[in-house]
């Protein structure tokens, strides 16, 4: 029954960080901090460091279900408290990153800050497969938030039979926005300023 009721107590904190990060990224991503006076360089070395946590998380997920299906849960656990830290780090390189570059364009090949007609059509079938992959890593970044934390809580209130029923759910949501992160990185890194 305690395990229960860890699992409830928790659920209105889960609600309430599914909606606030969110919305919050969503925010500080349109907030520039030249447009408040407070002149900072452009924070360029970000992206591939966080593209790179991207890329560990991932590896950290699959390690830690290989971990689980051997039995070993303590390396398990700690493995996804990991990952949930990638991920945390991961959100403030990335919002940092935002709050003081310029937007960069898919297709924008002479980093004017402006996808001109040409660059479109130069950029091609790719940049619809580009924006594909983007959109959905994006939607898909804003789900794994509650699964995530649903999961985990799951866990620590020790109800593993529910913890295993959405993990199926959480793992390769998780596992494709970690990947696809890296992806997007590699596809836009040419046209950064």
């Amino acid at each position: 029954m305690e395990e229960v009721n860890l699992e409830k107590k928790y659920n209105k904190g889960i609600i309430a960080v599914s909606i606030i990060i969110p919305v919050a990224v969503a925010i500080l991503f349109g907030i520039k901090l030249k447009d408040f006076g407070i002149e900072v360089e452009p924070l360029s070395f970000l992206p591939p460091i966080y593209a790179t946590i991207n890329g560990l998380t991932a590896i950290v997920l699959v390690s830690a279900v290989m971990a689980i299906k051997r039995g070993n849960r303590k390396l398990h656990e700690n493995l996804m408290t990991f990952a949930i830290g990638l991920s945390v780090v991961f959100l403030i390189m990335y919002v940092a990153y935002h709050m003081t570059a310029t937007n960069t364009y898919y297709g924008d090949v002479d980093h004017n800050g402006e996808l001109s007609p040409q660059e479109a059509i130069d950029a091609g079938m790719i940049r619809g497969i580009y924006f594909f992959i983007l959109i959905t890593h994006i939607l898909l970044s804003i789900i794994i938030i509650p699964l995530v934390l649903v999961t985990y809580v799951r866990a620590l209130a020790q109800r593993f039979d529910r913890h295993r029923k959405i993990a199926k759910i959480t793992y390769p949501i998780w596992l494709y926005v970690a990947v696809t992160g890296v992806i997007v990185y590699f596809m836009i890194s040419p046209y950064y300023a």
